[in-house]
C-alpha cells in the first residue's frame, strides 16, 4: 500500500482518521493504540512476512534502552550503544549490502559467486536509523523514560515509517504527551492541501517526468550513446522528476500526520534554489542530513581535532586555518560522510559515486568558503555578483550526480554524461525515441523540454507548500518567514477550489501503480 494510491486514499485514511477521532474521545493513550495497529496493517500490507523483523528490531532496541536507562554507568551506556549499532547496522548489511559486496569481492577475485536473492525488506534503512537516534539519545542522557507505547509508535508511525522524515525524541516524544488526536477542522484542512499538493506532485509532475526520462535511461543502459540534446534532457529532467518525487512524498507524510494533530520536521525545503551545495543539503532531504551531521560527520571530526591537539599540530583558526588542518579536519570527514551517504542510498557503485560527487563539491565548497574572504573580501558585493555562478554550479553538480543516483550502473551513468559533453557525438535519438528528424520537430524531446521548462518554472518561481502555508505552522523547524508577494494559503473559497482543482489532477494520475523513489531505501 503506498499513498499514492486508491486504497490507502479512499480506504486506509479515512478509516485510520474516523477510528483516531472516535478513539479520541476515550483517552489519547486509545487513539495511539488505534494508530500503532494501523501502522503496522499499513506495513504488512505490502509484506507480511517482514512485519516479525520489523517489531523483533523494536522489540530487541527497546531492551537496549531500557538497560540504558536502568544503567547509571556511562560505560555500561556506551558499551550497550556500541551492541545495538553493531546488531542493526549488522541486520542492515545483511538484507541491503550482502550480494553487492559478494558481486564486488568476486569481481576482484575473478570469482563467480551466486547467492541466493534477497528481498530487501520495505522501510529498513529508515526504521533502523529512527532507533538508533533515540538510542544515542538515551546514552548521552538525554532521555530518562522510555514507554514501549512510545516507542513503538516512535517507529512505525505510518506517514514516516517507510521514507522518513528521520525524526528524534524531541520532536514527536513531547508531541505524543500533549495531542489529544481529536478532530480539528484546522488540522484536516492543512493536512488535506499538504497532502493535495503532494499527491499532485508525484502523479502528475514526477510520473509525467518519468514517462519520457525512463526510456532514455533505459537507452542508456543498453549501451546506446546519447547525443547531447537527449543527454542533457534526461539528467535535468530525472532531477525534476526526483525534486518532484521527494518534495511530493514530504508534504504527503507531513499533511498525514498534521490531520492527527501530530507535526513532522521539515524535510525539503526547494533545495533547488540554493547558491551553494552546502546550502543545496541543508534543504534536501533535511533529517538525513541532520543525522549524518550529527553522527558520523562531527564525531569525526573532533576526534581529529582532538587527535591533532594532542600531536600539538593547529586545528581550525577561522580564517587562519591551514590547509592541513582543513584537510584532517573538514575534508576528511566530509569525504567519508558522503561516501557513506552514498552507501545508504544503495547497494551499488553507481550510489558511491553519487555520494563521492557530493563529497568533493562540498569540500570544494567549503575550502572556497576559506579561501574567498582573502581573494573577495567584499562579501556583500560578492554575494550580490556571484550568486547566478554559484546556483548554475550548484545544479549543475547536483544535476550530474542525481544521473548515477537513477543510472543502473556506472557505465550506464557515464553513457549519459559523456553525451552531455558531446563524447557520444551529436547524432539524432536512441532508438526507443523513433526516427530523428520526426522525434526532433514534435516527438518526446519536445514534450520532455517542455516538462523541463514548466518544472524549473515551478521549481524556481514560487514559493514551495510549507512557504504558502507559513501561517499555519505545517512542521517542525521552519525558518523565519520572509518577505514574499505571493498570497499566503487562507481558509477561503478561491483556495478551497484551488486545492480541489489539484485534487482532482492528483487522483486522475492514480491509474498505475508508481512507488516513490525513495521507498527503495
Amino acid at each position: 500500500m503506498i499513498f499514492n494510491s486508491y486504497p490507502f486514499l479512499f480506504g486506509f485514511l479515512p478509516v485510520v482518521l474516523a477510528g483516531t477521532f472516535l478513539l479520541a474521545r476515550l483517552g489519547a493513550r486509545a487513539a495511539q493504540l488505534w494508530l500503532i495497529l494501523a501502522s503496522l496493517v499499513f506495513y504488512a500490507a505490502w509484506n507480511a512476512r517482514y512485519l516479525p523483523l520489523l517489531l523483533g528490531s523494536i522489540v530487541c532496541n527497546h531492551a537496549i534502552a531500557v538497560q540504558m536507562i536502568r544503567t547509571r554507568n556511562v560505560s555500561t551506556r556506551a558499551w550497550l550503544l556500541r551492541f545495538a549499532v553493531a546488531g542493526n547496522l549488522l541486520l542492515l548489511g545483511y538484507y541491503k549490502y550482502t550480494g553487492f559486496f559478494l558481486d564486488t569481492a568476486g569481481a576482484i577475485a575473478c570469482l563467480d559467486i551466486s547467492w541466493p536473492a534477497i528481498v530487501l525488506p520495505l522501510g529498513i534503512s529508515f526504521y533502523t536509523f529512527q532507533q538508533l537516534t533515540l538510542l544515542a539519545d538515551i546514552a548521552a542522557g538525554r532521555i530518562e523514560t522510555c514507554r514501549f507505547r512510545d516507542f513503538l509508535l516512535f517507529v512505525v508511525f505510518f506517514p514516516h515509517l517507510i521514507a522518513g522524515p528521520i525524526v528524534h525524541h524531541r520532536d514527536m516524544m513531547p508531541q505524543f504527551e500533549t495531542a489529544d488526536y481529536r478532530m480539528k477542522p484546522e488540522n484536516i484542512a492543512v493536512g488535506l492541501v499538504l497532502l493535495t499538493i503532494g499527491l499532485f506532485k508525484k502523479t502528475v509532475l514526477a510520473d509525467g517526468l518519468a514517462d519520457l526520462v525512463s526510456p532514455l535511461f533505459h537507452a542508456a543502459e543498453s549501451g546506446h550513446g546519447l547525443s547531447p540534446a537527449y543527454a542533457w534532457a534526461a539528467a535535468v529532467g530525472f532531477a525534476l522528476q526526483m525534486y518532484f518525487d521527494f518534495s511530493g512524498y514530504s508534504d504527503m507524510a507531513l499533511g498525514l500526520a498534521r490531520m492527527v494533530g501530530l507535526k513532522l520536521p521539515m524535510n525539503f525545503n526547494s533545495p533547488l534554489k540554493a547558491r551553494s551545495i552546502v546550502e543545496y543539503w541543508s534543504r534536501w532531504h533535511m533529517s538525513l542530513t541532520r543525522f549524518l551531521t550529527a553522527y558520523v560527520y562531527n564525531p569525526l571530526a573532533m576526534a581529529l581535532a582532538r587527535r591533532r591537539a594532542a600531536a600539538g599540530q593547529p586545528g581550525l583558526a577561522g580564517p587562519k586555518t591551514t590547509w592541513a588542518a582543513f584537510g584532517a579536519i573538514v575534508a576528511l570527514p566530509t569525504l567519508t560522510t558522503m561516501f557513506l551517504s552514498g552507501l545508504w542510498h544503495g547497494a551499488g557503485n553507481q550510489y558511491l559515486l553519487f555520494g563521492l560527487i557530493h563529497g568533493v563539491a562540498l569540500t570544494v565548497n567549503h575550502a572556497w568558503r576559506l579561501a574567498r574572504p582573502k581573494i573577495w573580501p567584499d562579501t556583500a558585493r560578492y554575494q550580490r555578483l556571484a550568486w547566478p555562478a554559484g546556483w548554475a554550479l550548484t545544479f549543475l553538480t547536483a544535476t550530474v550526480a542525481l544521473v548515477w543516483f537513477h543510472a543502473a550502473s556506472v557505465a550506464a551513468g557515464w553513457n549519459i554524461v559523456a553525451g552531455m559533453v558531446g563524447l557520444n557525438g551529436v547524432s539524432g535519438p536512441p532508438p526507443v525515441f523513433g526516427e530523428p528528424r520526426t522525434d526532433i520537430v514534435g516527438g518526446p524531446l519536445l514534450q520532455l523540454s517542455v516538462w523541463i521548462g514548466v518544472g524549473l518554472g515551478l521549481a524556481l518561481v514560487p514559493p514551495n507548500a510549507l512557504e504558502l502555508l507559513r501561517s499555519w505552522q505545517p512542521a517542525l523547524g521552519m525558518p523565519p518567514a520572509a518577505a514574499s508577494r505571493w498570497p499566503a494559503f487562507a481558509l477561503t473559497r478561491g483556495w478551497a477550489c484551488a486545492t480541489a482543482a489539484l485534487a482532482v489532477a492528483g487522483v486522475l494520475g492514480l491509474g498505475r501503480v508508481s512507488e516513490f523513489l525513495y521507498w527503495q531505501f
